[in-house]
């Protein structure tokens, strides 16, 4: 039964590819493009909205009406100086179901029963241990160059794990690296160990320290990471 439950954890901590699932099913890649925008950057005016489309306002509108319809985007006002209002837009709790979730059930039931029979410690070791296998599979990509180098490699890495990674600002002394998704969450959400332990990931990947400033899983809109030089070594 171990053996079984293990099998429903390859997708905890793993930046193996997710299938987008419902994003791939049934949208156009202009309404794509939308929740994807949406999804990065969270409430985004119509004409912001238009520009990265290359579309018409009226054309923008017209895929923003139908995901409304869908119940996947809601629309506000604010006032924008002179003239009508400008409308934005954002996405309604029910297009979280669109992103990539890791087969969330099976593996939230698979650590349950693993914590019922052998307690929360077992289901600790068993992320750590499914984090060292990433490891191990991912440590030859990592190139030779320096630490922001080495970074972007980390960022494709969880991108293709679905987690809509991206690398922000990179300044003197820290490199940030963000996720708009979080396949984990709700694992994240009932075991918070999970995130120690892919933060752990991170620095042996990186051979670097790295700080975790937001969570999403905590309510912020994006999972930040500062990661920084350990001390003593330098690229």
């Amino acid at each position: 039964m171990y053996i079984i439950s293990l099998r429903y954890l390859q997708t905890v901590t793993s930046p193996d590819p997710v299938d987008a699932g419902g994003l791939e099913a049934g949208f156009s890649s202009a309404k794509k493009q939308i929740l994807l925008t949406l999804k990065r950057q969270g409430s985004v005016s119509l004409g912001d909205l238009a520009t990265g489309l290359a579309i018409s306002k009226m054309a923008t509108l017209k895929h923003l009406s139908a995901l409304e319809g869908k119940g996947l985007v809601e629309r506000s006002s604010r006032a924008g100086g002179r003239g009508r209002p400008r409308a934005f837009f954002a996405l309604t709790r029910n297009a979280s179901t669109l992103f990539p979730e890791a087969y969330t059930h099976m593996t939230l039931s698979a650590l349950r029963f693993i914590e019922e029979k052998l307690g929360r410690d077992a289901v600790v070791r068993l992320l750590e241990q499914r984090a060292q296998e990433v490891l191990d599979a991912n440590r030859g990509r990592m190139p030779d160059g320096g630490l922001k180098e080495k970074v972007g490699e980390l960022v494709k890495i969880r991108d293709e794990g679905g987690y809509m990674a991206e690398l922000g600002h990179s300044g003197k002394n820290v490199i940030e690296m963000m996720e708009h998704n979080c396949p984990i969450m709700a694992v994240a959400e009932t075991y918070p160990e999970a995130c120690g332990v892919e933060r752990e990931l991170f620095q042996k990947l990186l051979r670097a320290d790295v700080e975790t400033s937001h969570r999403v899983v905590a309510g912020d809109p994006v999972c930040r990471f500062l990661i920084r030089h350990r001390r003593g070594t330098s690229d």
